[in-house]
């Protein structure tokens, strides 16, 4: 793909920066450097655009700024279709519009605003929740509960037709580019497959952050994943990593049965009646050590409840309504003395654990193959949505190559 052309008209007023906090780097390998100046003008792109909630979605030409301090523009290589987009234009998040979709990618840096330390040329992972890195849970070291969470909805761009337009968790990376704080992208190594690579900063966090993070499975345990997504996937792939031995797949769909043995399940059973019943009998009438949630629902939170023993522990990774209210009676939540968390993207810092599940995917000791179902252009990106909501594969993935 050739790099956005620059627009010749006048940057747009009103296109809300976000503050571009300064995350602390490591080892930067070489790819910091001195800042480019910005163009003077703002970038026009093509992005999958909602004009409304359920709206047809539609490829529009969108006009971005060009960055400001602090900012990078980067060219967008491949973006997967996450459950959290479908959820923005469906009505189950609250969102603003007209809306440019996406929010899991991978790409290159193409241009630098004042103060950015990227070089140009450097291959990132976009990051939708930057941490502040000043407030009470940065500096507790819970930077995934930052106090300056980026909004489901950033204004900043307008329409090709001049109407202000919102990005999704602040990035919109269903787009040819995106312009974002320097905060809000991750170096990774060059050369890795993209389309693998552009899930390291959303369903894989996610998945391998509730697993060793949140619930920190140790190797013998028992899990159960409800949901069997791309997050679910992951969470499956990690749990087999950390040496669970029973891990069971829970799906409503039988062809989710491949997909879930092939990415580490030890068995995958149907959600029905009989679920229960059929969990204890594969973990000596107990239950398992931990069930992992990852649909963001009420009715499949209460499953996993009862799916897991006693003084075990309920990890909920979905991220659901907020009318969706979960009941649990007094008496079981004394007696079972289950434990019943969330897990906010993986409970992990993007910082420093991108670049470790990076090295992962380089060495081979991490295999994301099972987690990619196809892709696509970004104008088939509409079919991807489709086939997301009938809950066909795992990750579509948007390649603009």
């Amino acid at each position: 793909m050739t790099d956005p052309e620059l627009s010749p008209a006048a940057p747009a007023g009103g296109d809300g920066h976000l503050q571009a906090h300064r995350a602390h780097r490591h080892d930067d390998g070489g790819r910091y450097g001195s800042a480019v100046e910005p163009a003077s003008a703002p970038v026009i792109v093509r992005a999958l655009v909602a004009r409304g909630s359920g709206a047809e979605l539609r490829i529009e030409r969108v006009r971005l700024p060009a960055p400001g301090p602090g900012e990078v523009r980067v060219t967008i290589r491949a973006a997967g279709v996450c459950h959290s987009d479908l959820s923005m234009v469906n009505g189950t998040l609250a969102a603003r519009f007209p809306l440019v979709l996406g929010h899991e990618a991978t790409g290159v840096v193409a241009e630098a605003g004042p103060g950015s330390r990227l070089r140009i040329g450097t291959p990132v992972v976009l990051n939708w929740a930057p941490a502040c890195r000043a407030c009470w849970w940065c500096r507790r070291g819970e930077p995934w509960l930052c106090a300056d969470t980026t909004a489901p909805t950033v204004p900043r761009g307008e329409t090709d037709d001049g109407v202000p337009l919102h990005l999704t968790l602040g990035l919109g990376a269903l787009a040819e580019a995106v312009v974002v704080p320097e905060s809000a992208v991750v170096p990774i190594p060059a050369g890795l497959p993209t389309a693998q690579a552009a899930l390291l900063g959303c369903a894989v966090l996610t998945g391998v952050g509730a697993v060793r993070n949140t619930a920190r499975v140790a190797p013998g345990e028992s899990v159960a994943v409800v949901g069997l997504g791309g997050v679910g996937l992951a969470v499956l792939s990690a749990a087999r990593r950390a040496g669970a031995t029973t891990i069971l797949a829970i799906d409503v769909a039988e062809a989710k049965r491949d997909l879930a043995l092939a990415a580490g399940a030890t068995d995958f059973l149907l959600s029905d009646d009989r679920l229960a019943k059929e969990v204890r009998a594969r973990t000596e009438s107990r239950g398992v050590d931990h069930a992992f949630e990852c649909v963001g629902r009420a009715a499949t939170i209460r499953a996993a409840w009862r799916l897991t023993r006693r003084g075990g522990g309920v990890t909920v990774v979905g991220m659901g309504a907020k009318d969706d209210m979960v009941s649990l009676g007094a008496l079981d939540i004394f007696h079972s003395a289950r434990t019943l968390r969330s897990s906010v993207y993986g409970s992990s810092d993007p910082d420093r654990e991108v670049p470790v599940l990076a090295r992962e995917l380089v060495d081979g000791s991490l295999d994301l193959g099972v987690l990619v179902s196809g892709t696509m252009s970004l104008d088939e990106a509409p079919v991807a949505f489709d086939r997301l909501a009938r809950g066909e594969g795992a990750r579509w993935v948007v390649t603009l190559d």
